[in-house]
């Protein structure tokens, strides 16, 4: 089991990363609005944030080349599915969905890895890990303010539950026991991720709109490249670097319900940035997503130990054996 510092470190982690994921929306937001398509933002975010990783993750790999070759099933799986495959699935999705359900559906991702575990292990979670994940999910709606009558598109929702699987399987890849280094693989990743994006772009899959325009942000009228710069930078390199770190610590499970707390901030900064004052009922919400991802970590320590859940993984050496999965 792993000791309480590690945990702590594997959380105070990932709440950054969900800090830094959750500025992209403000950020991003008067971009759009200035007449860049989804597309094209997620094309130059993509490849901004390769090129920022490039130097961590090569700096972290030193010495230990092999590593990459070992474990390129889980570069290419992670880059495919983790990082092109949700992004692209949420903006198709927020184009025939309101930004709330659409959110909503791809945040479900913790609960297909916690179905999927349980489909493959047979053993029933925790009784915490479900009572937490359920209070987390209730809460998540009411944070996302999803009343009213609301037209659901089919094909919107197809898009979103496909950036849930994205989502899963961002957490179900970086959370393997593998040798590469956390950052490595997160910048790899994210190399696979802007290649794929990319060729999604020449082909017309991925309409592309990029006008040279002016941006407002943050009251002050700037040149498109500085939003871009900050996504690449932060919501993207930044977030994708420490983001791995704290999955490797904590496990799939508790990474990936942590994780919610990346839709918390983003009321809080959209609240900050652009003015948008939250409602009595999100706060709610708010607090029941805490209260569920706390009983999350109590539920999936004991899952941990009874093969319910897969282990955190820790950095190994290249030439070790990969740890075996629970059966």
């Amino acid at each position: 089991m792993q000791g309480t510092g590690t945990r702590g470190v594997g959380i105070v982690a990932g709440l950054i990363a969900a800090l830094a994921f959750a500025t992209s929306g403000p950020v991003v937001k008067p971009l759009l609005a200035a007449g860049w398509s989804p597309g094209a933002a997620i094309v130059v975010r993509l490849a901004i944030g390769a090129l920022l990783l490039a130097g961590p993750a090569l700096w972290s790999l030193r010495g230990r080349w092999a590593a990459l070759r070992t474990d390129w099933s889980t570069v290419v799986g992670l880059g495919l599915l983790g990082v092109a495959g949700a992004s692209t699935m949420y903006f198709f999705a927020v184009e025939r969905l309101p930004v709330a359900v659409a959110l909503l559906v791809e945040y479900t991702g913790p609960l297909l890895l916690l179905l999927w575990a349980w489909a493959r292990t047979g053993r029933v979670p925790a009784r915490a890990t479900l009572v937490g994940a359920s209070l987390a999910m209730g809460g998540l709606v009411l944070v996302l303010d999803v009343t009213g009558s609301v037209r659901l598109d089919p094909v919107g929702l197809l898009f979103a539950g496909a950036a849930a699987i994205g989502n899963a399987a961002y957490f179900a890849f970086t959370g393997r026991p593998i040798a590469l280094p956390p950052v490595s693989l997160a910048g790899a990743a994210m190399a696979v991720g802007a290649v794929v994006v990319g060729l999604l772009a020449l082909v017309g899959a991925l309409p592309v709109e990029a006008p040279d325009v002016r941006v407002d942000l943050m009251g002050a009228q700037v040149h498109w490249i500085v939003p871009l710069l900050v996504v690449g930078a932060v919501p993207t390199a930044f977030a994708y670097g420490i983001s791995a770190v704290s999955v490797r610590l904590l496990g799939e499970r508790l990474a990936s319900f942590l994780a919610l707390s990346e839709v918390l901030l983003a009321v809080a900064l959209a609240w900050v940035l652009l003015g948008e004052q939250p409602l009595v009922v999100q706060g709610v919400g708010a607090l029941l997503v805490v209260g569920g991802v706390a009983l999350v970590r109590t539920g999936s320590e004991r899952d941990v130990v009874r093969g319910a859940a897969p282990p955190p993984a820790v950095e190994v050496p290249v030439d070790a054996a990969r740890a075996p999965e629970p059966v």
